[in-house]
């Protein structure tokens, strides 16, 4: 067994839902990032990219099934790279640079280019075939942007409620008032504002569409501003439009490969991947499955908490980030340090290629060793990876 490495990670700017990126395909943001990788690596010959393994929650539409082998294809990579596809809700893209690193440490492959992308715009509606011709009945489409859909009768109700209301129900089983949750949320705007103002983030990204920085970060906001907002899932709620992510448009990939890919790269390694972790529970708790996800991966790296510089979760929603924080009984402080996705956005499968690629560089900015990416899945699942700096 070998080691995979991070070598390189690359993002375009997340939109807002039909904002800057709703003319663009998915397909078309995911070419994007991929020749942004194979450019950002002139000795790269893309011949010697082994697999492109890209995460994406829809694939109803313009997503096309197998959107990884479509954007290998639109990104003039040769025909001979194979591409396949990861749907594992929110953290596709993460679970495509495990597995892409599953791959390396087998030596299965040398080179692989992970990552993810997700339309939220332009997801279609679906309908329901009949079950015989010319119904009488009318038939209803069905969005594909989010949540349940076409949800199977033998599901107990308990578990197919909307994202929301799952999370008002942790709400409840952590205690986690209003005001934290908008508190949070204010700090995600402030540090992602700041991150792109110092420059943080140019690196990281490729523009697209004429979209040059995350569409909704608002350096604006205030707890005074959230405050007013209307609870959106339940008329005394806590979880409103300011205190958990947007619907979002947006592509991302992640570099990686064997430590001898360093001489077809041209370029050094920059993280380890040093730990993987998976766990699922009940599907209404899914904002809680980061906590034993991250347990696990830091376990296997053979590291604890008290190691871990840097962490990068993914902000579906503030309350579910402040009750893993509050689970894993570290320094709030070190959590999304560049903003998080309450400001940045959140487009389903591009989101863990974001985390990974974002701690990557806060580790080396910062000097740290350790760090954790994490992110919560619907209907009960999360993933976590432990990266090691090597830069």
């Amino acid at each position: 067994m070998s080691d995979a490495f991070v070598y390189d990670a690359v993002r375009t700017p997340f939109g807002r839902f039909d904002g800057a990126l709703a003319k663009v395909r998915p397909d078309d943001l995911g070419a994007t990032v991929l020749r942004a990788i194979a450019e950002r690596s002139p000795a790269l010959d893309t011949a010697a990219v082994d697999e492109v393994v890209f995460g994406n929650a829809n694939g109803a539409g313009e997503d096309n099934r197998n959107v990884g082998r479509m954007v290998s294809l639109l990104a003039g990579y040769p025909v001979t790279v194979p591409g396949s596809t990861v749907n594992r809700l929110c953290g596709s893209s993460l679970d495509a640079a495990m597995i892409a690193s599953r791959a390396i440490e087998t030596g299965d492959a040398n080179v692989v280019v992970a990552g993810g992308v997700e339309s939220m715009t332009r997801a279609p509606w679906v309908l329901p075939k009949p079950d015989r011709a010319f119904p009488a009945r009318d038939v209803t489409a069905v969005s594909t942007t989010l949540g349940w859909r076409l949800v199977n009768p033998e599901m107990p109700k308990e578990w197919t409620i909307s994202l929301g209301e799952s999370n008002e129900q942790l709400q409840e089983e952590f205690g986690i008032s209003r005001e934290r949750q908008d508190e949070f949320a204010v700090r995600s705007h402030r540090l992602a504002h700041a991150a792109w103002a110092a420059g943080f983030y140019d690196d990281i990204t490729v523009p697209v569409a004429d979209l040059t920085r995350d569409e909704g970060v608002r350096a604006d906001t205030g707890v005074a501003k959230l405050a007013k907002l209307k609870p959106s899932f339940r008329p005394d709620g806590t979880i409103t439009a300011g205190n958990a992510s947007p619907l979002s448009d947006g592509a991302s990939a992640v570099l990686l490969g064997s430590a001898g890919a360093a001489s077809v790269l041209g370029r050094s390694p920059v993280a380890r991947v040093a730990g993987r972790g998976a766990y699922a529970l009940e599907p209404q708790r899914f904002g809680y499955a980061p906590v034993e996800a991250a347990n696990r991966a830091l376990e296997r790296a053979g590291i604890g908490w008290a190691d871990v510089g840097a962490v990068e979760l993914n902000e579906a929603f503030a309350v579910q980030s402040l009750a893993c924080v509050d689970a894993w009984k570290i320094d709030p402080e070190i959590v999304n340090v560049k903003g998080g996705a309450i400001a940045i956005g959140h487009p389903l499968g591009a989101s863990g290629g974001r985390i990974l690629g974002t701690l990557t560089k806060v580790l080396r900015d910062g000097g740290h060793r350790w760090g954790v990416a994490a992110i919560c899945i619907g209907v009960g699942q999360a993933l976590a990876v432990v990266l090691e700096n090597v830069a």
